[in-house]
């Protein structure tokens, strides 16, 4: 017993250090990201309104946001296509582009990688699209449509519900290549180049197969860091939606749940609900992480 116990505190002194170091993350985390989870769900049971005494109320903001606001069930569905669009698109591409630019010289590299991330470093940078998709003939994409015959009169890209739920896909794709793309460069340099000289003694025959059963085995914490990013980014639209074309947008045709959060915690201080719509969000973030985490592991293992 005696000699447990003296494996046991050995085993705690050894790990102290460790413990210390990982304590001020460990308090920073619970303050900041675990405690304003726990205070949104308990919020969201309330009718706090940042004026009167909040009272519980149980479910029924969560019965008023899916069987009484049409709104919020306009911005779920566009909230649900963005996501479906954007977050694959973008996760494959920020993978296939490093993949594509891993196998060039150093210089050439980090200048491709510059231009690359550059939308992910500049947040103001809606104004140039503004200027693409102006609704006036001034507009960049009008101005040539008129020039050669297409159009005869400026099309409302940001205004009509017809086109302005494209443009915001398209732009949302185009800023799509932040930390995960950086995370999959990352992963690329450190692979162990060993395993592919095996690979190819045992008869892989192109780089597909090298991708497939080399390159992800190797690349799993990457590749899931790449997706719990995408998966965060696509969930959380709504700052291109609002430069590009308003708030509300035509219709609610580009409202999304942030956007609906806001609204009601911002413009109307109905916290309670708010947060309720808060709560909807997170759960829906968590249960595509987990599904894309399953089907990571099948390539990962």
């Amino acid at each position: 017993m005696k000699s447990i116990r003296s494996v046991n505190k050995r085993k705690v002194q050894k790990q102290l250090p460790y413990l210390i170091m990982f304590l001020p993350f460990a308090v920073i985390f619970t303050v900041f990201n675990i405690l304003p989870v726990l205070s949104s769900v308990a919020l969201s049971m309330t009718d706090f309104n940042l004026v009167k005494i909040q009272h519980f109320v149980g479910l029924s903001n969560y019965i008023n946001l899916f069987f009484s606001d049409d709104v919020f069930m306009i911005a779920l569905k566009n909230t649900l296509i963005l996501a479906l669009i954007t977050g694959p698109i973008g996760f494959i591409m920020s993978f296939v582009i490093a993949w594509l630019i891993n196998e060039l010289n150093r210089r050439l590299r980090s200048i491709i990688m510059l231009i690359v991330y550059s939308p992910a470093l500049t947040g103001s940078i809606y104004f140039i699209w503004q200027y693409i998709f102006s609704s006036d003939s001034r507009g960049l994409l009008n101005d040539w449509m008129i020039k050669l015959g297409l159009i005869s009169d400026p099309i409302t890209w940001l205004t009509d519900k017809q086109y302005n739920f494209t443009v915001v896909i398209i732009v949302t794709v185009w800023m799509s290549f932040g930390t995960g793309f950086l995370s999959f460069i990352a992963g690329l340099q450190a692979m162990d180049r060993s395993y592919y000289e095996a690979a190819a003694i045992d008869g892989l025959k192109n780089r597909w197969q090298e991708l497939y059963y080399v390159t992800f085995p190797q690349m799993g914490p990457q590749l899931l860091f790449g997706a719990v990013m995408s998966i965060s980014g696509a969930f959380a639209v709504g700052a291109v939606n609002q430069h590009l074309t308003g708030f509300p947008s035509a219709e609610y045709s580009t409202h999304t749940i942030l956007l609906h959060m806001a609204d009601f915690a911002n413009n109307r201080y109905e916290m309670g609900y708010a947060s309720a719509i808060a709560v909807v969000l997170f759960g829906l973030m968590v249960l595509v992480w987990l599904l894309m985490r399953r089907v990571l592991k099948k390539f990962t293992g």
